[in-house]
């Protein structure tokens, strides 16, 4: 039997959501019969006792929990402004004050680890345990983001040096970090391989259009982080709203406050606000829209987008070039080049929303042809790579 110990700031019961978040959960629910799981993670709702393993369920599975700090909702969810203050670094501390705890728990197992965060690449280094490590980004200190990296990027980069350094395997998200790697660490090149996040095509299932009542519906999910360029997203859609003479709802899944950007109390009329929401209620709501939208300046490969297509819903998006092998264009949606000024971009991108719908009402995008751009990132093909990935360290 093999043990698998995942290390991540996350209470799989609670509200933080986003791309890493999803990727985690979805571990959690489709380990395979030989594994073990150990989910080294936080207290979001404050009844587990800090420092004690115990069960816990999510996606009809089993594993052992054990949380290392207490981190509440209304915390959780909000980029810290100072070091003291980080839930990445809480939890490192967390992680090192329990060290004895996981120490017992492994000793009599072959266990291997799972990180997502280049900060915790020390502790399977002093369990004496072997690490996969996956890189989810590809911004740069220049990059706009509310996170304190940029604050602090050259602590990041030391991390990330010997994150890389330590590990024996590297899966990135997409292409462009393993050239990045090849580039900055060639001493870890050999060591890295490019597998996507994944999608539960067993929960987003393709479905037909609504257009009945005549509102384009656009839906978004995850955090609004200033990398995603909100500010873009939503002018955008105020020029929709006019365009479509007040026939247009914007959708939001997540929690975030976007009310923080100024641009917003132009869509506040026309805004859905969801909250957070369990992953068969986020395809519900993607169901009832139309597309999705992305404007980031920087991703690695956004749960989002699989999960958006996967239900059979195209996009338009300020393209990225990971974005190429799933955003076909006439198929699954739209891509433009971000221009040289934003209000272009608006011009541009609403453009392209525009023609995606007026496709959509002509019957000329088909949800079953979509949804097929994401078969290579399903959770039965890609979850597979990942295990097979920790039984070959654990032998």
């Amino acid at each position: 039997m093999h043990r698998l110990v995942v290390f991540y700031p996350l209470d799989p019961r609670g509200s933080k959501i986003g791309g890493i978040e999803t990727h985690i959960r979805l571990i959690l629910a489709n380990f395979p019969v030989d594994f073990t799981i150990l989910f080294v993670g936080v207290d979001e709702i404050g009844d587990k006792k800090i420092g004690v393993i115990t069960p816990l369920e999510y996606g009809g599975r089993v594993f052992d929990f054990l949380p290392v700090v207490h981190i509440p909702q209304s915390e959780i969810n909000l980029a810290a402004k100072s070091l003291l203050k980080s839930t990445t670094l809480r939890f490192v501390m967390g992680v090192l004050r329990y060290i004895q705890v996981l120490k017992r728990e492994i000793k009599s197992s072959r266990a291997t680890a799972e990180l997502q965060r280049f900060e915790t690449a020390i502790i399977p280094r002093l369990l004496g345990i072997a690490a996969v490590q996956t890189v989810h980004g590809e911004g740069s200190k220049n990059d706009k983001m509310d996170s304190l990296i940029k604050k602090l990027w050259f602590l990041h980069s030391l991390n990330e040096r010997i994150a890389l350094g330590y590990a024996k395997r590297i899966i990135c998200v997409n292409a462009n970090i393993v050239k990045r790697i090849e580039q900055l660490f060639p001493k870890a090149a050999s060591k890295a391989e490019v597998m996507s996040v994944s999608v539960d095509t067993e929960i987003f299932k393709p479905q037909a259009f609504d257009v009945s009542d005549g509102i384009f519906k656009i839906v978004f999910a995850g955090r609004l982080d200033e990398f995603k360029d909100p500010p873009l997203m939503f002018k955008c859609f105020a020029t929709l709203d006019e365009q479509l003479a007040q026939k247009f709802e914007f959708h939001y899944i997540g929690t975030s406050d976007p009310s923080r950007y100024s641009e917003f109390a132009q869509i506040e009329h026309c805004t859905v606000l969801h909250g957070f929401r369990p992953a068969t209620h986020i395809a519900r709501i993607v169901a009832n829209c139309h597309a999705g939208i992305l404007t980031s300046f920087f991703e690695g490969m956004p749960c989002y987008l699989l999960e958006t297509l996967s239900v059979g819903r195209p996009f338009a998006a300020i393209r990225l070039p990971q974005y190429d092998s799933v955003i076909i264009e006439g198929t699954s949606g739209e891509m433009v080049e971000r221009a040289d000024t934003p209000e272009q971009s608006v011009v541009n991108l609403t453009k392209a929303f525009m023609q995606l719908w007026d496709n959509i009402k002509a019957g000329k995008i088909d949800p079953y042809k979509v949804h097929s751009c994401i078969e290579p990132f399903s959770v039965k093909n890609q979850m597979s790579r990942l295990f097979e990935i920790h039984r070959q360290l654990c032998n």
